[in-house]
């Protein structure tokens, strides 16, 4: 019989007599509610109405890092937070990152550094002493700002895990923070959501709770105040706002939550899509411990261009551009893709006469070579080797340090200057030549084609194959499709090896949707009484 396990309990009271701004904490009923883009477009808004604001997560569980100035890995969330702040990014905005590494462990990356794998127990019991340093750092970020504005994770109502809980409810006491609670309406059971999460708090929580709002709305809004005012009356709290669904929002998303849910699709109306003949087909491998979906995001908003997420071999077809995106466990990918059958039926694609391009990036990368090692156990058994797809010439080996760096690169095949990220364990080399798996019809060696100095190892390789056949694309960059130039650049000359139009450069800058985004919540949120909780004035 499995022993039972009691979150051990958090410290209380570790920033008294400590000077705090105001600070709003949102909380969700769920993961994927919109808390993340919520406080996106409220940090945007109040910023531009002139104060000092912060974005703040105590912990968050996500794949799609970021990498600050200094080389801190961040949650992706709170880099586009930051960047609606006008900030750079920061470590003490999200001070503890869980990277899942499997159905019960984590990578812990605290401060911006790795600090090792915990299963969740062992990730319970740690959770008193990095409250200690989650709180150091929120009043080191707050400290001379007019307002905080803090995300919570996933329902502050999982009553097993509330007692130990660092990045909802008991965070916002400690910020001195009020609340308002985000539910989606579009996945459906939004009042019995809010209801219920406002039913398994305690009256302290209760008290600290402002109001509700509800996102994504998308119909007649005259349908909903009967609903809105039964629900006030039967818990004692306002409705703050309806928020609608926004069209057109090029945004990253935080996990693969929407990506999985079908919505990898284009982005955009469907005036905007193209006739079917001249759409380059890009399909996007799923793979367990999938990371850094951000990299995808400008692709779904570029006229032209359709993504679709392929589980199964049957889904693939004859795509012009396969992407293996990064994966926090390689081998286990690669295990996972060889068993499902998609290992065998990219192989048979790349070598069609006629196939597309394939473009693996991170631990994509690393599956397209010949073998990835990993002598210290670092994601599998110490010294375990998995054989990889053998496309690139490449052999991959896993250590211990992380690395963690921002790089002006070039790309010396498109002639263009690139800037990218790094977030990775392994250390990947070039092998002598490549033989069998695409039947020996390759043309030439891998080059390195993203390079930021000879003395660095390369971010990227490619390797040309006989006319009529795909490039095999390799990069350890990430963001390399946020650069609007190289982009274009690089999806036109796919366009013209595959008998298809060019198009001109699309402009996918966060910027324009992060304003859309905080001038739909100042017309749909009741900014007064959110101001006047807050004690802010203008």
């Amino acid at each position: 019989m499995q022993e039972s396990f009691v979150p051990a309990e958090l410290p209380r009271d570790l920033l008294e007599g400590v000077t705090l701004p105001p600070a709003l904490m949102v909380l969700g009923t769920s993961s994927d509610a919109g808390k993340s883009l919520i406080s996106a477009g409220l940090c945007r808004l109040f910023s531009r109405r002139g104060l000092n604001v912060a974005p703040f997560k105590a912990q968050n569980m996500a794949l799609n890092s970021a990498v600050t100035d200094e080389g801190g890995e961040i949650g992706r969330a709170q880099a586009l937070q930051a960047r609606a702040c006008g900030l750079r990014p920061d470590v003490r905005m999200n001070p503890v990152l869980l990277k899942p590494s499997s159905q019960t462990g984590s990578q812990v990356v605290v401060l911006g550094k790795a600090r090792g794998f915990c299963r969740v127990h062992e990730y319970e019991r740690l959770k008193p002493k990095l409250f200690h340093e989650v709180c150091h750092a929120y009043a080191s970020l707050a400290r001379g700002r007019d307002l905080m504005i803090l995300e919570g994770a996933g329902s502050p109502a999982e009553i097993n895990l509330k007692r130990g809980d660092i990045v909802n409810t008991n965070m916002a006491r400690e910020a001195r923070a009020r609340m308002i609670l985000v539910g989606d309406i579009d996945r459906g059971g939004v009042f019995a959501s809010l209801a219920g999460t406002l039913a398994l708090m305690e009256d302290w929580e209760r008290e600290l709770l402002d109001g509700f709002v509800i996102n994504k709305f998308r119909g007649d809004a005259s349908l909903l105040p009967p609903a809105l005012e039964q629900v006030s009356r039967l818990t004692g709290k306002p409705f703050l706002g309806v928020v609608p669904w926004v069209e057109g929002l090029i945004l990253p998303e935080e996990d693969s939550v929407a990506y999985r849910a079908g919505r990898i699709l284009r982005r955009g109306t469907d005036e905007e899509c193209p006739a079917a003949e001249d759409t380059l087909d890009v399909v996007l491998v799923d793979i367990p411990y999938l990371s850094n979906l951000s990299d995808i995001d400008p692709l779904l908003a570029e006229p032209g261009v359709r993504v679709r997420m392929v589980t199964r071999p049957e889904e693939l077809g004859h795509p012009d551009l396969i992407i293996l995106p990064g994966s926090r466990c390689t081998a286990a990918a690669l295990r996972s893709l060889r068993s499902n059958g998609l290992e065998k039926s990219i192989k048979e694609e790349v070598r069609r006469e006629g196939s597309g391009d394939i473009l693996g990036i991170c631990g994509g990368m690393q599956m397209m070579g010949t073998r990835v090692a990993d002598p210290e156990g670092l994601e599998d058994s110490p010294g375990h080797v998995e054989e990889a797809f053998g496309l690139l010439p490449l052999e991959t080996t896993l250590g211990e340090h992380k690395i963690l760096r921002r790089s002006a690169a070039e790309d010396l095949v498109l002639g263009l200057p690139l800037s990218v990220y790094e977030i990775h364990h392994g250390k990947t080399e070039t092998t002598p030549s490549l033989s069998s798996p695409v039947e020996g019809r390759s043309e030439g060696a891998a080059l390195r084609i993203w390079t930021v100095n000879p003395e660095e190892q390369a971010h990227g390789w490619m390797l040309s194959r006989s006319k009529g056949q795909g490039i095999f694309w390799g990069t350890y960059g990430h963001g390399l499709f946020d650069d609007d130039v190289w982009r274009n650049a690089f999806l036109n000359d796919l366009r013209r090896r595959r008998g298809k139009n060019e198009r001109k450069v699309c402009v996918s800058s966060p910027e324009k949707s992060l304003d859309l985004l905080a001038d739909t919540l100042e017309r749909h949120l009741d900014l007064e009484q959110l101001c006047t909780m807050l004690r802010l004035s203008f």
